[in-house]
């Protein structure tokens, strides 16, 4: 892996009120904090509802007001999917984003700022959750691009450690600053002090670019095809009774993925029907 690629950081108090603050927004949160990790990716921070109850992996939609209807004048919000980044027990909201230049709502979205709002419509559902899978050794996570955000969320899960005894993350960008979120993240892991005794080194990391040079290339398809992946990390190859798979990407990776699961032996299933893999289908424009 090359050296760290340095990013550029925002995140300052949101400015002390001398009375209470009336949202502008319908289900209005406010940013606390932003990161823009290369000119196609970032993360931020918001406040969390009182109310809201999630299971770590889950997503909630997120968003803006859309600009007003020339003939009415009204306004109507802007709404996507967002898997929630940070852990259930955390007292704010952590999410990772692209940023498309034309996209409807990440062409704004990108432009956010501390003590800003955004819409946050507190019910989360989604089936990257450890309760829609049946009881295993390993938990495979695979992700591309900024599908790893659920399983940034469960690898802050002290529960995702008690249920297996190893964690182990596949994640597959373009380039190596796309990789940087994860890599920081993982790194932090071990020395994090309320679940770092738990982390341990059960959780294993395997990123690989499809572009840039680095340390490990190829698809995570083919790095499971072809067994490198399980030699390079000294496992067996996967199998239903001990192995369990979480996937989040775009449709070609999740299509691509499912196939090579399913043929070694693991089955899809479901938050109603626990089996031996689960695969998020939300997604952000």
């Amino acid at each position: 892996m090359s050296e760290s690629i340095p990013v550029t950081e925002i995140q300052t108090q949101t400015p002390t009120q001398t009375s209470p603050k009336v949202p502008a927004l319908p289900d209005a949160q406010t940013v606390t904090s932003v990161k823009h990790w290369n000119d196609r990716l970032f993360s931020f921070r918001v406040t969390r509802p009182q109310s809201l109850r999630f299971r770590s992996g889950e997503f909630v939609m997120i968003g803006l007001m859309n600009d007003p209807d020339p003939k009415t004048g009204k306004q109507k919000p802007l709404l996507r999917a967002y898997s929630i980044a940070s852990p259930s027990w955390d007292e704010e909201l952590e999410f990772y984003s692209i940023k498309v230049q034309d996209g409807p709502l990440t062409s704004r979205l990108q432009h956010i700022e501390v003590g800003d709002e955004i819409i946050l419509r507190p019910k989360p559902v989604g089936t990257l959750v450890l309760d829609a899978l049946l009881p295993g050794k390993r938990l495979w996570m695979f992700a591309t691009g900024t599908g790893i955000a659920p399983f940034a969320s469960l690898m802050r899960d002290p529960e995702t450690y008690e249920q297996y005894d190893e964690v182990i993350l596949m994640h597959t960008c373009r380039e190596v600053s796309e990789l940087e979120y994860g890599r920081q993240l993982v790194e932090s892991l071990p020395n994090d002090p309320l679940i770092g005794e738990l982390v341990g080194d059960k959780l294993r990391y395997y990123p690989t670019t499809t572009q840039e040079q680095s340390a490990q290339m190829g698809r995570i398809t083919d790095n499971l095809s072809s067994g490198k992946v399980f030699a390079d990390l000294d496992l067996p190859p996967m199998d239903p009774e001990h192995d369990r798979g979480m996937v989040c990407g775009n449709l070609a990776f999740n299509k691509d993925i499912m196939a090579v699961l399913e043929g070694f032996g693991l089955e899809e299933g479901a938050n109603s029907d626990p089996k031996h893999y689960v695969v998020e289908k939300a997604f952000v424009d």
